[in-house]
């Protein structure tokens, strides 16, 4: 005994246990007869557990059995067969939905997954789904919210019995024609059934937010490579690169090249610093030779304490190694030294092979291109900012004359500063008498002033007493 279902996802075929729920089958053909299921709502949408239907409100508080259109509102709901017991054990189950107490109504419900135990003792099965297992999997993957009713109806359109076993009862008739659609599918804020969803809608705001800051991300670098900023909009930092802030002054490349050399072999490892000072500007970058290295390095050393900072870590967005020659002209690569490449030389260039290069930050700072090299005005430029530079390079290879020169030097500026404390000793003495006398001077003036007084009393009383 079969009984084809048909929704607007597809066409599910159910296989009825009459033997086993005989009342509960005549129930369910008849309102299938009745075609009491068309329109119906599937409501409620538990992904691997069920799929719920049969109430024409689409609620899930309404319907009724068969018998109440024979027999009046008293006989709403009917008393379901408890033996023999046919438990919920794979998907495809079809069974009617409890209302208390061992009754039963029109509402019915499938099973969306395996081994469902905790439905055996309330819920009646009574069929299994034969054909149309693809329509659960489209019903287990339906986008629900948080009443875990689905964004977009899924309704059951029509319902064809194959075949009915059991007489109708007394006073049933059935309808020459299909029932219209109930109002509130038309008055819901949910996608009709009958409406075109594109994959686009169906994405989440996170994935929307992302393309949408991917695209922005796009038209400003277009906009970049109009104005003449970027030789290509497509160009990326290199992805291999970290860049690190929040240095302790006191940090230096080679402290950090010790530091992150556990997560990889490291390309360079360079604290940028002033060109005048050589004061740490407390970043730096770290290049890595592979871009696994330099993810495990981004994820784990973020926040770190090295040298009593805590230092934050990025990936890098220079591009500075690449210099753009103009419109149509292409880029070209330069090396740590400042000194033009090949692009295959650039991506595989490695400084451990010219250690002077690496450590030595004065070739670093000195290498300029060679155009700017043949300017006279930017070469007198250079000489001026770098003449501090020279004249201590001068003073370090000084003879030991002058270091002996030097020393005497120190010996009379000790002197001085011992002389200038003494007089400070002197002149705080000095001071604190002063402040003695001046002490002095105001309790004698008081006790001047007291004798007068005692004086003046003395006689105005000898006055008054003549």
């Amino acid at each position: 005994m079969s009984v084809v279902i048909e929704t607007t996802v597809g066409d599910i075929t159910v296989d009825l246990f009459t033997e086993e729920r005989p009342t509960t089958c005549m129930n369910f053909i008849k309102l299938c007869k009745m075609k009491y299921y068309n329109f119906n709502l599937i409501f409620s949408i538990e992904r691997d557990f069920i799929a719920q239907t049969g109430d024409p409100t689409g609620t899930g508080r309404g319907g009724a059995s068969v018998f109440q259109l024979t027999h009046g509102e008293k006989l709403q709901y009917y008393e379901g067969e408890k033996m023999p017991i046919i438990k919920h054990t794979s998907v495809g189950m079809i069974s009617m939905a409890s209302c208390g107490s061992g009754l039963y109504g029109s509402q019915f419900f499938v099973t969306l997954g395996n081994n469902l135990d905790s439905l055996d003792e309330e819920h009646l099965v009574f069929g299994q789904v034969v054909e149309g297992l693809e329509v659960l999997d489209i019903f287990n993957q339906t986008l629900i919210d948080d009443a875990k009713r689905p964004y977009q109806d899924i309704l059951i359109t029509h319902t064809v019995v194959l075949s009915d076993p059991f007489p109708d009862p007394k006073g049933l008739c059935y309808p020459c024609e299909s029932p219209l659609p109930p109002e509130h599918l038309f008055n819901s804020n949910y996608i009709s059934a009958d409406e075109d969803v594109k994959r686009d809608d169906l994405k989440n705001l996170v994935e929307m937010q992302e393309e949408m800051e991917a695209k922005e991300a796009e038209a400003r670098a277009t906009i970049l490579e109009m104005v003449g900023d970027l030789p290509s909009a497509d160009m990326a930092p290199p992805e291999n690169v970290l860049f690190v802030c929040k240095l302790n002054p006191v940090t230096t490349s080679e402290d950090l090249e010790v530091i992150f050399a556990r997560f990889g072999k490291i390309v360079s490892a360079e604290v940028i610093r002033d060109h005048v000072t050589e004061n740490s500007l407390q970043y730096a970058f770290i290049e890595f030779a592979s871009k696994k290295s330099c993810e495990d390095a981004y994820f784990k050393m973020d926040n770190v304490l090295i040298d009593d900072r805590r230092i934050h870590v990025d990936f890098s967005q220079s591009v500075s190694k690449i210099k753009w020659k103009g419109k149509g002209r292409g880029v070209e690569y330069f090396d740590d030294s400042g000194r033009k490449v090949n692009k295959e030389n650039y991506k595989n260039f490695d400084p451990y092979q010219n250690k002077s290069s690496h450590h030595n930050s004065n070739q670093r700072r000195l290498a300029i291109d060679n155009s700017k090299a043949r300017d006279p005005l930017y070469q007198s430029k250079r000489r001026e900012e770098f003449k501090p530079i020279k004249t201590a390079k001068r003073k370090r290879n000084k003879s030991d004359n002058s270091e002996s020169d030097d020393d005497d030097n120190r010996d009379e500026n000790e002197l001085k500063i011992k002389s200038q404390k003494e007089r400070r000793k002197i002149m705080k003495k000095l001071k604190k008498e002063l402040k003695k006398n001046k002490k002095n001077k105001k309790s004698k003036k008081k006790k001047s002033k007291s004798k007068k007084k005692k004086k003046e009393s003395s006689s105005s009383a000898s006055s008054d007493s003549s």
